[in-house]
């Protein structure tokens, strides 16, 4: 008998009698009684027995599904459990210079409220926003070149607090409702606003570092995140997934497109490879204030409003996946016009 699809066989040693009283819904082919002999044995006859092949077809369905956990099985890699982030020790607040200028909510721990006045620039004000925004950039790409293991988050504040204010600008950050350091150093789960500390850096982390200068009166705001050592492949797709989400929202900026485009960008991106969005963290305007006008939704949204030239404004978009261990989440942050 010829049957199509995959057949897994058992054979059993018992009476064709016996088994066949099994229910026949739980049968798909019986053969025919198998008969051997044993040898004989001290000149005795030989015993025969009888036993029954029994077949039971996978449905297409079924057959699938194995192979498919049989290759996830082959193919797992087994990542080593990383265990929870830790607080180092802060250290105390690092000195400005006297000679250089300093934001307007230096000197209070109390957050400032966010203005309303939407940043938009004549070509004066532009080129204030290029001149800071380009001291951050390079600001950015040192303090990117201080990550490996053994470093501590503490080091690279120090690191990125000279070369700031050997440039004559002032860390933003630095006592903006009480913040004690002049960098945002994010460490694997920790979305953003992390605060440098003695922690050191292990091999396989990622770190975001999110540096503000505050130059000739005007913010400029820039961060991305590195990969510390050996980084295993799920994070660095993550990494690399949510460069893809900014870039892709970056492009959507232009005089008179809508600010719910950026969040449509982002969460296609992000979904498409199975990740989420992080709601609770929005982008804003930047410019002489801090934090102004308006508020950038990096998830799908219905707001209103739309981007006029000489407009400035962050995109400070996060992705994340649950893993087993914990939170794996990047966050993405960079200047937008």
């Amino acid at each position: 008998m010829a049957v199509k699809g995959v057949l897994n066989s058992f054979i059993f040693a018992t009476p064709p009698s016996s088994f066949m009283e099994a229910p026949s819904d739980r049968l798909f082919l019986v053969g025919q009684p198998l008969r051997h002999s044993s040898p004989k044995i001290s000149g005795k006859e030989a015993v025969q027995k009888r036993c029954v092949i029994v077949s039971r077809r996978l449905s297409g369905l079924e057959e699938a599904m194995r192979i498919q956990r049989l290759r996830e099985l082959q193919s797992s890699v087994k990542i080593r459990k990383r265990p929870p982030l830790r607080r180092g020790k802060v250290s105390a607040r690092l000195p400005v210079p006297e000679h250089i200028s300093r934001p307007p909510y230096v000197g209070s721990n109390m957050l400032p409220e966010l203005s309303n006045e939407y940043q938009v620039h004549d070509d004066d004000g532009i080129a204030h926003m290029k001149a800071a925004c380009e001291l951050a950039a390079r600001v950015l790409n040192f303090a990117g070149t201080l990550v490996r293991p053994s470093v501590t988050t503490n080091e690279i504040d120090k690191a990125v607090h000279k070369m700031i204010i050997d440039a004559g600008a002032y860390p933003s950050p630095l006592g903006y409702g009480g913040f004690p350091k002049s960098v945002c150093t994010s460490v694997n789960e920790c979305m953003c606003h992390g605060i440098p500390d003695s922690r050191q850096l292990q091999n396989g982390d990622i770190i975001n570092i999110d540096v503000t200068v505050y130059l000739n009166g005007y913010h400029g705001d820039t961060s991305k995140t590195f990969l510390c050592g050996n980084v295993n492949e799920p994070t660095k797709r993550l990494v690399k997934v949510t460069e893809e989400c900014l870039q892709r929202a970056i492009s959507s900026c232009k005089d008179g497109a809508s600010f719910k485009k950026i969040g449509k960008k982002i969460s296609e991106v992000a979904e498409r490879y199975g990740y989420g969005v992080v709601e609770r963290f929005v982008g804003h305007g930047i410019g002489t204030v801090f934090h102004a006008e308006p508020l950038i939704l990096h998830h799908r949204n219905d707001k209103s409003g739309c981007m006029v030239e000489g407009q400035t404004f962050t995109i400070d978009g996060l992705i994340y996946v649950v893993q087993s261990n914990n939170d794996q989440v990047k966050h993405m942050h960079c200047l937008g016009a």
